[in-house]
């Protein structure tokens, strides 16, 4: 009879690579599945606005790779947070687009809204980056009360139609640029396409290079495209100061006849 450290599954048919390794068949049958599957959780509107562009999700692929890499490492954001950024807003509702990388990869920062941390959190560098940014950009301090108190929520921000995006959803603690490989990007290019197909104009703010290259899915004609470096400390200096991303959209929503965003 085998032990049960000898006791594994072969789960290589689930990775879009070689890097793959055996898991223990025990941690596997004695662990938690999630209550409610990506699919389940995903809006049918979003959906459909997939759909619209050619774009089919395998879930089932999706969920076994992410799961797999939650039984061996640690990843963020938590289980059931993963599609966040589109619970409550549809693409009708969408004004302006944030894109990054992919989440914050420290213990107890991703929420699930790109550039967010949950309550009670201190920020990130890169939040604080930002912060700083939007006072020197509309010339007021930021509405929330000071940097330690970790009240850095971005709800506020999705509430009025500004889609928190990552062009990855998911990370390992501690290793950036992890996920690149597991399959969001499907889900998050389709998700650029199927926005830029909209007739309503829409403001797309990619910082840095992973979100830049989905510049070549937006018309021009009808949406603006603000780019800039990253916010990370690693590469705010090379371009993101001065940027100005959010006096610019809203500018340019006035301009469209929309209503501008309170930031």
């Amino acid at each position: 009879m085998l032990s049960k450290k000898h006791f594994y599954c072969d789960v290589s048919h689930v990775f879009h690579n070689e890097d793959w390794k055996r898991v223990p068949c025990r941690r596997i049958l004695t662990s938690k599945w999630p209550q409610r599957k990506m699919k389940e959780q995903f809006n049918s509107i979003w959906t459909s606005a997939l759909a619209s562009v050619g774009v089919e999700i395998d879930w089932k692929r999706l969920e076994a790779a992410l799961r797999l890499e939650r039984l061996k490492y640690r990843c963020f954001p938590s289980e059931g947070n993963e599609l966040k950024a589109f619970h409550g807003l549809t693409p009708a509702e969408v004004k302006v687009v944030i894109c990054g990388q992919d989440p914050y990869h420290s213990l107890e920062q991703a929420d699930g809204l790109a550039f967010s941390v949950k309550q009670g959190v201190d920020w990130p560098p890169s939040l604080r980056n930002i912060v700083r940014e939007y006072e020197s950009d509309l010339e007021r301090a930021w509405p929330m009360d000071g940097l330690s108190k970790g009240q850095g929520v971005l709800a506020h921000w999705a509430a009025q139609g500004v889609l928190l995006m990552n062009d990855v959803l998911t990370v390992r603690e501690g290793e950036p640029g992890s996920h690149h490989d597991l399959g969001w990007q499907e889900l998050t290019t389709g998700l650029f396409k199927a926005l830029c197909e909209l007739e309503k104009p829409v403001v797309f703010v990619l910082w840095g290079k992973e979100a830049q290259k989905k510049a070549v899915f937006v018309h021009r004609s009808n949406h603006l495209v603000l780019e800039s470096p990253h916010p990370s400390p690693l590469s705010a200096y090379r371009g993101f100061w001065g940027s100005k991303p959010f006096s610019r959209s809203n500018d340019w929503l006035v301009l469209h006849g929309q209503s501008p965003i309170a930031w």
